[in-house]
């Protein structure tokens, strides 16, 4: 019989919802004295996330609902989440972008678009809808607009970052300041910002603008950085590596160009804290964009930087950047070899400690769903360069996965959301070690809504 995890249901979870969870001390059968080593359970809340149709289907911008479970519920198939009737409504005119503590006691949230844009919040975690907001609000909209890109960095959950970029295209007036009829395209200017914000006491730590070049053959043909995303810090914690993502204009006439070559992969490295000394890299392995989109796109792991680029036309590459904040381009990790597919993209991904992580992904042979091109999971390993189609986890023409952006890690297993549009799905638990799955609590779905993923 299924049990559904309803609101008076929850409060019984209050008792153990800060830190890691430890069993209760219990009495013995005689004199009711203490257990001097209490058995210590590894269980925390597993926030789910689910997005709810505006117009169209899994479109999600109808908002953003959230709903916290136990891992011992999370794992368990006869719960049943029904967050988009009993969950807590995440303020965001369109779909949240949620980050999560590591310990899952805390979500922050930044505020999409919409008068509310970029106003920052953090909740403390209290199981089913209750999230408690703690700490002051406060919003970067001046710094990096109402809909800003934004992470948080992995330095002890201590610090976000936020980015935009704006562009401009620059012309030469060939000495007739006067007459337009003559001028003609030299480049486009693109201005980056960045933002990081102290996660702990609602502040703003540091704000820096600066204009990023590319080479001077790449600007004359008309490439430019036209979206930014995705800061990452590195092991040393002194660089902070930004995905980019380039576009063209026709040279000639200064209009869009959708049929270009595309350049090698490209990230821009700030110095850290400092935000100064733009530096551009480039990978000659991985071609195209390496911002992603909703979910964190790059990953520090044994010192390195691992980063999955999309629209690659050899399909989705995960890079590597070394402690020398350099491309490893000896490293070569293309999805469509390890997947034995064609036009592998990368959608979302996260490892686990061991190097091994469970990836988000979509290929050309996808067929197309009710929202979408249908999506897939596979278990990837780093170090071994490989990657299999997790098959634990069932296929489903809507299963949409392009907004996919949580994954819990907790030791080897990494949790993940699985429901098709409009479909009710289920939580799967993931061994990275092993390579088993769990299938865990049922997830109610509504009318043109999904699921996001695990926080």
């Amino acid at each position: 019989m299924k049990r559904n995890f309803l609101n008076i249901q929850t409060l019984g979870l209050l008792a153990i919802s800060i830190g890691l969870f430890t069993a209760c001390t219990s009495d013995d059968d005689n004199g009711g004295t203490t257990d001097p080593n209490p058995e210590q359970t590894n269980s925390r809340w597993i926030t789910v996330a689910a997005a709810k149709m505006g117009t169209n289907p899994g479109d999600g911008n109808g908002g953003t609902l959230i709903y916290s479970v136990s891992t011992e519920d999370a794992k368990d198939p006869t719960i049943s989440i029904n967050a988009f009737d009993n969950g807590f409504i995440a303020p965001s005119n369109r779909t949240a972008r949620l980050q999560s503590s590591e310990d899952g006691n805390t979500i922050f949230n930044i505020s999409y678009a919409g008068d509310t844009g970029g106003n920052y919040t953090k909740y403390t975690v209290g199981g089913g809808q209750n999230f408690t907001q703690t700490g002051s609000a406060i919003s970067i909209a001046p710094y990096v607009g109402t809909a800003p890109r934004w992470i948080k960095l992995f330095d002890g959950d201590n610090t976000g970052a936020a980015v935009y970029v704006d562009t401009e295209h620059q012309f030469d007036d060939n000495g007739t300041p006067d007459d337009e009829t003559d001028d003609f395209y030299t480049h486009t200017e693109a201005t980056i910002g960045v933002v990081t914000l102290d996660l702990v006491n609602s502040a703003i730590n540091n704000f820096e603008e600066h204009v990023v070049p590319l080479s001077a053959e790449e600007e004359a043909q008309g490439y430019y950085f036209s979206r930014i995303d995705m800061p990452t810090l590195n092991a040393a914690g002194d660089k902070l590596y930004i995905g980019a993502r380039l576009s063209k204009v026709d040279p000639a006439t200064a209009e869009s160009d959708s049929d270009f070559e595309i350049l090698g992969s490209k990230t821009i490295v700030l110095d850290y804290p400092s935000l100064l000394n733009p530096q551009v890299i480039t990978s000659t392995v991985g071609h195209g964009n390496t911002n992603g989109y909703r979910s964190i796109n790059s990953f520090e792991y044994n010192g390195s930087v691992y980063q999955a680029n999309q629209s690659d036309p050899e399909g989705s590459h995960i890079l590597k950047i070394d402690a020398n904040n350099q491309y490893d381009d000896t490293y070569d990790f293309n999805l469509d070899d390890a997947l034995g597919v064609e036009g592998a993209y990368i959608l979302a991904w996260r490892p686990a400690a061991n190097g091994k992580a469970v990836l988000a992904y979509r290929h050309n042979g996808s067929a197309e769903g009710v929202a979408g091109a249908q999506g897939f999971f596979a278990l990837v390993d780093l170090n071994a360069k490989t990657a299999v189609k997790i098959n634990g986890i069932p296929d489903n023409t809507d299963l949409y996965l392009f907004q996919y952006q949580g994954f819990v890690v907790q030791d080897n297993d990494i949790y993940v959301t699985q429901a098709p549009v409009g479909q009710n799905g289920n939580i799967y638990v993931v061994d990275t070690e092993t390579g088993n799955v769990t299938k865990g609590a049922e997830l109610v779905n509504i009318t043109g809504s999904h699921f996001i993923g695990t926080f």
